[in-house]
């Protein structure tokens, strides 16, 4: 069984700290996501989250981008940021016609991201779930979740998102319980617990653990020591892996990426 490929990167391209930490000095800003793209092997666009992009700027990024490169998108806050899921259809529109099919193949997964205060309802997140569009403009579109409230963390929830084929987001967070069961046909992990004194972010025995997880995710298995809400396990079958560096100190973002890229060759 041959393994999925392993996509490494961080949260947007363009943060002041990273000139001449990450980006070489004098490197023109326009160039950064060239930059950026070469060096890493996806990128989490944030953007999209805080407010509606052109079609032409997307098509612009995957012009940029070189082949092979893939973006994951983060979906529009007001889509999520809702008392009634269920409603949100309107918004979910709006967002996916918004032109990130411009991307072409180099879309990646949609992140749909909750706050922290949105507890599980059953029924209306069953109902979003059922809102999200399998294609659009002939592209298929793949869905990731990101809850962060523990009354997430039981086997329904795992159940109706494998259900509905979308993954849920495992993220290393300290601010919220993790939640690591594999539920769609690919894996979409956050390391949101960097800290600033270590040049990358995480110290080599976690970068260790972290890629050692990539490849058992994209051979098809299902990592030991991570928390898991229902004990039954998935299929073996390879998963695209994407794991981005974010949050935490952003600073070490980069580095980070980096050194697990360097892991998992």
């Amino acid at each position: 069984m041959s393994n999925a490929p392993i996509r490494i990167g961080i949260g947007g391209w363009t943060f002041a700290p990273w000139r001449g930490s990450f980006y070489p000095e004098k490197l023109p800003q326009k160039r950064e996501l060239e930059y950026a793209s070469h060096a890493l092997t996806a990128i989490e666009i944030n953007a999209t989250y805080h407010g509606t992009q052109k079609p032409a700027s997307f098509a612009n990024w995957a012009a940029t981008a070189p082949d092979g490169f893939v973006f994951a998108v983060k979906a529009s806050r007001f889509c999520t940021n809702r008392k009634v899921l269920a409603e949100a259809e309107e918004s979910i529109a709006k967002f996916v016609g918004s032109g990130i099919t411009e991307l072409g193949d180099k879309l990646g997964p949609i992140l749909w991201q909750f706050m922290a205060t949105k507890k599980f309802d059953a029924d209306d997140f069953a109902a979003f779930l059922a809102l999200l569009p399998a294609t659009h403009a002939g592209v298929n579109l793949r869905h990731a979740v990101q809850v962060r409230h523990d009354s997430f963390h039981v086997p329904e929830f795992v159940a109706m998102a494998r259900k509905a084929g979308v993954a849920i987001v495992h993220a290393d967070a300290a601010e919220y319980p993790a939640i690591a069961d594999v539920t769609g046909d690919f894996v979409y992990a956050r390391l949101e617990n960097a800290v600033e004194n270590v040049a990358t972010g995480y110290d080599d025995a976690a970068l260790d653990r972290w890629g050692e997880a990539a490849r058992t995710w994209a051979s098809g298995g299902t990592p030991d020591g991570l928390p898991y809400a229902d004990p039954t396990v998935p299929p073996e079958k390879p998963r695209e892996t994407f794991i981005f560096f974010i949050n935490g100190a952003k600073v070490r973002a980069p580095a980070g990426a980096q050194a697990l890229i360097e892991r998992i060759k």
